[in-house]
């Protein structure tokens, strides 16, 4: 339940930033807690490269893992 409402909180929160904030005047209130826009692009790529290396990494220890050893005639 606690990473559903993790989940569900940093979704609304991204959400904001990248929908929202845009459109709010820059010397609102609101902007002191989001980070600055370039961010909302590099932080989730940054993400899905590491997830991209986790995966890789997980099927090459697996396919590794399963090879059966060639035999010598």
């Amino acid at each position: 339940m606690s990473l559903v409402v993790f989940s569900l909180m940093l979704f609304m929160y991204y959400s904001i930033w990248v929908i929202v904030l845009p459109f709010v005047d820059s010397d609102h209130i609101l902007h002191k807690y989001f980070l600055p826009r370039e961010y909302s692009v590099i932080l989730p790529g940054i993400a899905a490269v590491i997830l991209l290396l986790c995966i890789g990494a997980i099927t090459a220890v697996v396919i590794w893992k399963n090879q059966k050893p060639k035999k010598v005639d």
